[in-house]
C-alpha cells in the first residue's frame, strides 16, 4: 500500500502517540477503585451491578444517582460490570482505552482542519501526556470525562464534513453526536459555542478581516449571525441540557447555597481557578483529586492578580488578533470551563483537575501555533524545534506517571491530597476511610477529629467518629455526636442509617422503648434500611411477637442477607415450632459466615442483654 507523504507522516505519528501514551499509563492497569465516587458508579452500585439490562438501561435514563443525568455513562459502567465484575484492572483499561481514542481523534481533527501535521501532534500530545489529565483517566469514576471528549471530538470532526457540503443529513450527525456526548456528561455543552470559534479558525467560514491562510481552503465565508442561526437546533439542545443538569443536581442536593457560597464570593472563585488552571497547565506541580473551597473568601489581592492575569493575556491576544488561533484559543479555555467554573456553585471544590480537560486543548491551541509561527519567523535550525518538543514531552510523561503512582492506592492518593492542600477535611475523611478499610481503626480516627476540626458540620467525620466511640462502648459521646448528625445533615438516607445505629445503642444501654422508636424512624426515612428491620425483629422477638419478629428479619435479610440476620431469624422460627425452616436459616448463615462462632454470640447477646 502507498501512502502520500503527509498521510504516511500522520499514520507514523499517531502510532508514536498511542505508544507514549500506553507506555505512561500501562501501571493504571494495576490500581484499585478510589474510594471516593467509584462507590457510587460502580461498586457500591446495585443498578450497576444488574449489568447490562433493560432494568438497567430503564434506570440509567430515568435515575437523577449522583447528581448528574448521564445515562451513556450508567450504560457504559454496567457494560464493564458484566465484562469485568469488580475487578478494577478491566474498568481502568477501558478508561485508558478511551483516553488513547480521544488522543488520536484529536490529532485526526486538527491536522484535517488546519493542514498542519506538526503543531497538531504537539497538541495531542500535551493533552496525551500532560499530569493534569491522570485525574481523568485514573479514576474510574471520571468514565464520564471520557466519553464526553470521545463524542465532542467526533462531532467536531463531523461538524468540518457538514462544511464542506451543508446538507441536512450531515447536520443530523453533528446533533446526533453533540446529544450523545451530553448524554456522557452535560460539560459539552459549550460545544455550539466551539463550532463558531470552529467556523472562525480553523475553517475560516466567517466572514473576518485578516482570513488566517492555515485555514480549510475552499470554504464559502458567511455573517457570523447566520452562521449562529445555523447553530440555532443545537444551541436549544444545549439550553435542554442544561435544564435537565440543574433539576439533576438539585435533585441530588449537590448544588450548594447561595447563601453558603454569595455571588462575590463565587465570582473571586471564578477568578482565582482560571489563573490557577493555567498556572498548572504551564507548571503542573501539587495536583490533587480534590481543591477544597476555601472557609474564607480569598484575599482580595488575589483576586485581582488573578483578574489582571486574564486581562494581560486578553490584551495580547487582542493585539495580535490577526493570528486567529489565539482568539480560538483562548475563547475555548475561557467558554468551555465555564460550566465548571463555579458560577453556580457544585460540590465542594473550588477547581478540579479532571474539569481541565476539555477546556486545556484551548490553551495548548495557543501554545502550539504560537510557537510554530514564531520558529517559522526566527528561522530557527530545523531539527531544534523537534528536539526541543521531544524533550518536553519527555519531561511530561515522566511527570505524569509520578502522577499516577499517587493513585496506586487510596491511602497514598489522600495522603498527597492533604500534603498539597490545606483545610482539606474531604481529603481527612477518605484517608480515614482508608485506615478503616486496612483495619487501622485509631489511626483513621484521628483523620476523622482532624476533618471534624476543619468542619465541625461535616457529616462523614461526625457519622465515623460516632461510630469509633459506639465500638468503644463510650455511648452517651456516641449518641452526642449521632444527634449533632441529625441536625446537620438533610440527608434522608444519612439520618435513616443514624437512627439505626442509634437504635443498637439504645439496645445495649437497655432501652427498647428508644431502640424500637429509632428504628421505626430509620425504616420510615429508609424503607431499605436492612438494619433496622433486623433491629425491629429483635424488638418483637424480645416482647414474645414471633410472628411480627419473623416478618421483620426476613424484610432485612431480604435487603440485605447476613449471618446474623439468619441466625435470629432461625432462633424465632425455632420458639414457633418451624424446625425445618429454622435448619434452612441456619444453613443460609453457615454459608454467608466468615465467623460464626462470632455470629452466634453476636446474635445470642441480641436477645439476652
Amino acid at each position: 500500500m502507498k501512502f502520500r507523504s503527509t498521510e504516511k507522516r500522520t499514520l507514523i505519528l499517531g502510532i508514536v502517540l498511542a505508544v507514549a501514551t500506553i507506555a505512561v499509563y500501562y501501571p493504571v492497569h494495576s490500581h484499585p477503585f478510589v474510594n471516593f465516587d467509584d462507590q457510587g458508579y460502580v461498586t457500591k452500585n446495585a443498578h450497576i451491578q444488574l449489568g447490562l439490562d433493560w432494568k438497567t438501561i430503564s434506570w440509567a435514563f430515568t435515575t437523577h444517582h449522583e447528581s448528574n443525568w448521564h445515562p451513556l455513562t450508567w450504560l457504559s459502567h454496567a457494560l464493564d460490570y458484566q465484562l469485568f465484575g469488580l475487578d478494577p484492572a478491566g474498568h481502568h483499561d477501558i478508561n485508558l482505552l478511551l483516553h488513547v481514542v480521544n488522543v488520536l481523534l484529536l490529532f485526526l481533527v486538527l491536522q484535517r482542519a488546519t493542514g498542519s501535521v506538526g503543531p497538531s501532534f504537539m497538541v495531542a500530545a500535551l493533552f496525551a501526556l500532560h499530569p493534569l489529565n491522570v485525574e481523568s483517566v485514573a479514576w474510574i469514576a471520571e468514565r464520564k470525562n471520557l466519553l464526553s471528549m470521545l463524542f465532542f471530538l467526533l462531532g467536531l470532526g463531523a461538524y468540518r464534513w457538514y462544511a464542506l457540503k451543508p446538507q441536512v443529513g450531515r447536520y443530523a450527525v453533528v446533533t446526533v453526536l453533540f446529544a450523545l456526548g451530553l448524554m456522557a456528561k452535560p460539560q459539552v455543552v459549550t460545544f455550539p459555542f466551539v463550532l463558531l470559534l470552529w467556523d472562525y479558525w480553523p475553517l475560516c467560514r466567517m466572514i473576518a478581516p485578516g482570513n488566517d491562510a492555515s485555514g480549510t481552503a475552499g470554504l464559502p465565508q458567511r455573517s457570523f449571525w447566520r452562521l449562529v442561526r445555523e447553530k440555532f437546533p443545537l444551541l436549544v439542545l444545549a439550553a435542554a441540557s442544561a435544564v435537565i443538569t440543574l433539576r439533576a443536581q438539585q435533585a441530588g442536593g449537590s448544588v450548594a447555597s447561595l447563601l453558603q457560597h454569595p455571588l462575590p464570593i463565587r465570582l473571586g472563585n471564578a477568578l482565582v481557578s482560571y489563573a490557577r488552571y493555567i498556572g498548572k497547565v504551564l507548571w503542573p506541580s501539587r495536583l490533587a483529586p480534590l481543591y477544597p473551597y476555601p472557609i474564607k473568601s480569598f484575599a482580595a489581592l488575589e483576586v485581582l492578580g488573578s483578574a489582571l492575569i486574564l486581562l494581560v493575556i486578553t490584551l495580547f491576544v487582542l493585539r495580535y488578533r490577526q493570528r486567529r488561533y489565539l482568539a480560538v484559543g483562548w475563547l475555548w479555555f475561557l467558554g468551555t470551563m465555564v460550566p465548571m467554573i463555579g458560577l453556580v456553585q457544585v460540590g465542594n471544590q473550588a477547581m478540579a483537575d479532571r474539569y481541565a480537560y476539555l477546556p486545556c486543548l484551548g490553551l495548548f491551541l495557543m501554545i502550539c501555533w504560537g510557537i510554530a509561527d514564531w520558529a517559522k519567523q526566527q528561522r530557527l535550525p530545523r531539527a531544534l524545534l523537534p528536539t526541543l518538543s521531544a524533550l518536553v514531552l519527555l519531561m511530561l510523561g515522566v511527570a505524569a506517571r509520578h502522577q499516577l503512582n499517587y493513585w496506586s492506592d487510596n491511602v497514598t492518593l489522600w495522603s498527597q491530597a492533604i500534603a498539597v492542600t490545606s483545610d482539606n477535611y474531604i481529603a481527612q475523611d477518605n484517608l480515614g476511610e482508608a485506615l478503616l478499610e486496612r483495619g487501622e481503626v485509631d489511626a483513621a480516627t484521628e483523620h476523622f477529629q482532624a476533618a471534624a476540626a476543619i468542619a465541625p458540620s461535616d457529616p462523614t467525620s461526625l457519622f465515623k467518629i460516632a461510630m469509633y466511640e459506639q465500638q468503644r462502648k463510650n455511648f452517651p459521646q456516641a449518641l452526642d455526636r449521632y444527634n449533632t448528625l441529625l441536625r446537620v445533615t438533610q440527608n434522608s438516607a444519612m439520618q435513616a442509617t443514624v437512627l439505626t445505629n442509634m437504635g443498637y445503642v439504645y439496645r445495649s444501654l437497655g432501652d427498647l422503648e428508644r431502640a424500637a422508636a429509632s428504628w421505626r424512624q430509620a425504616v420510615s426515612l429508609d424503607s431499605e434500611s436492612a438494619r433496622a428491620w433486623i433491629g425491629l425483629g429483635i424488638v418483637a422477638q424480645r416482647s414474645g411477637d414471633l410472628s411480627t419478629a419473623i416478618r421483620n428479619y426476613s424484610q432485612g435479610i431480604g435487603l440485605q442477607p447476613s449471618d446474623v440476620g439468619y441466625l435470629l431469624l432461625a432462633q424465632a422460627l425455632d420458639k414457633s415450632g418451624r424446625t425445618e425452616e429454622a435448619r434452612a436459616a441456619r444453613q443460609q448463615a453457615s454459608r454467608l459466615s466468615k465467623n460464626l462462632p462470632e455470629a452466634e454470640r453476636i446474635s445470642d447477646g441480641f436477645l439476652t442483654h
